[in-house]
């Protein structure tokens, strides 16, 4: 090597030992890590605690998720310590979602911020041989209080029973669609003219169907006491065979079983706008005094309140189909809405079982009611009020909206 290319080296080399090198040290890794199933939940959830390096309050502590010792590792939590976790020295984290009976994997390191720019810590890990396991539990623990929701609604329609058979008065708010079949049944009878009965256009297995069919039996007994022509024309095969057997049933009960006929309840067709064209016919030509539609109805719930208007009947209806209530309720002199349908057994037949079930249930609405109304009043509250006063509600809020509501 000659002189010349000698000096160089040693000037580079001195150059480069004479350089100033910044090197920023790493923040010291999470103590330990731990991982285990969570108690009482789905099978879902997996508990992780890191155990803290320092007392550092402004350190984050990152928490990475794999299915595979090796695998990918997916971020889960990035966050500070709390208070809490500073003091017992343990930060929790519980992962969601995750599928049980699977293996994962968890590590965690610490981040800090040095002048600006974030620096990581080493990851400390779960040991390959232990990963954790999430697995269902025999009772989901978050729904507790939803469980004490159903015990106080069942232990009230058992009491409401109780006090039903024992002979104690339960008042039920009167129904106006129920209390006018005997002035539609009567008004028809003044004039010489029949009772129409539409049970709606579904098959048994539908339960506004039954429930139609109930009513079905109020209006055939007032039928038989007043000697009034009840007819009954069916869509469905099964509808035809059930409701004779209840008119059959009613007249029987009226003590006028002879003045039951056979004939008066038939079945049309299955289809539904031919079985609606039959129907408005028959009550143009034949002018019905009481057109009763009780049972499921889609869009030809517009087209036989209109017609029954039209000539001038007493029309009352009911059903559960949201988007045909608004048809009966203008055009037809009583309508009775969702639950008031459904109630219609109770509320004829006045049997304990059934008051005392509907009241239990109707407790179970305020309940619930009022649960709502009180979280919309906190949720407003801390929403609207300062942050001061917004704090002191905003853990009932979240309770009430998360335990006792499930909303979350």
């Amino acid at each position: 090597m000659s002189h010349r290319r000698l000096h160089v080296l040693i000037y580079l080399v001195a150059a480069v030992c004479s350089f100033p090198i910044s090197v920023t040290a790493q923040p010291a890794p999470p103590a330990g890590i731990s991982a285990s199933d969570h108690p009482w939940d789905d099978g879902t959830e997996i508990d992780v605690r890191v155990e803290l390096s320092g007392e550092d309050e402004d350190l984050v502590y990152v928490v990475e998720q794999a299915s595979e010792f090796n695998g990918l590792y997916q971020e889960v939590e990035r966050r500070s310590p709390t208070e809490e976790e500073l003091e017992s020295g343990v930060l929790e984290v519980t992962t969601q979602k995750n599928i049980p009976g699977n293996s994962y994997w968890y590590r965690a390191s610490v981040v800090e911020d040095v002048d600006g720019e974030e620096v990581q810590s080493e990851f400390v890990r779960l040991d390959a041989a232990t990963p954790a396991i999430s697995s269902a539990q025999f009772y989901d623990g978050d729904r507790f209080w939803l469980a004490v929701i159903t015990v106080l609604v069942c232990g009230s329609v058992v009491a409401f029973i109780l006090m039903a058979r024992s002979g104690a008065k339960l008042k039920i708010r009167p129904i106006a669609g129920l209390e006018a079949i005997e002035e539609a049944v009567g008004r028809a009878t003044e004039m010489g003219r029949a009772c129409l009965f539409v049970p709606g256009i579904q098959d048994m297995n539908d339960i506004q169907t039954i429930a139609g069919l109930t009513i079905l039996s109020r209006v055939a007994e007032q039928a038989a006491e007043y000697d009034c022509t009840l007819e009954t024309p069916t869509s469905k095969s099964l509808v035809m065979t059930a409701a004779r057997e209840t008119v059959a049933t009613a007249f029987l009960k009226a003590g006028r079983p002879e003045a039951y006929n056979n004939d008066l309840i038939y079945y049309v067709t299955d289809e539904q706008f031919a079985y609606v064209s039959f129907l408005t016919g028959k009550m143009v030509r034949e002018k019905p005094a009481a057109c009763f539609y009780l049972g499921a109805f889609f869009a030809e719930s517009l087209i036989l309140a209109e017609t029954g208007n039209a000539i001038g009947a007493i029309q009352v209806a009911g059903t559960a189909q949201p988007a045909q209530l608004p048809f009966f309720v203008a055009a037809c002199d009583y309508t009775l809405i969702g639950e008031e349908f459904f109630a219609a057994s109770a509320y004829l037949s006045k049997d304990p079982d059934q008051l005392g079930s509907l009241k239990g249930q109707d407790f179970g609405k305020v309940l619930v009611g009022g649960l709502i109304l009180i979280g919309v009043f906190l949720v407003t509250i801390v929403g609207a009020a300062p942050p001061s006063v917004a704090s002191h509600f905003e853990g009932a809020a979240n309770f009430l909206m998360n335990d006792l509501l499930q909303s979350g």
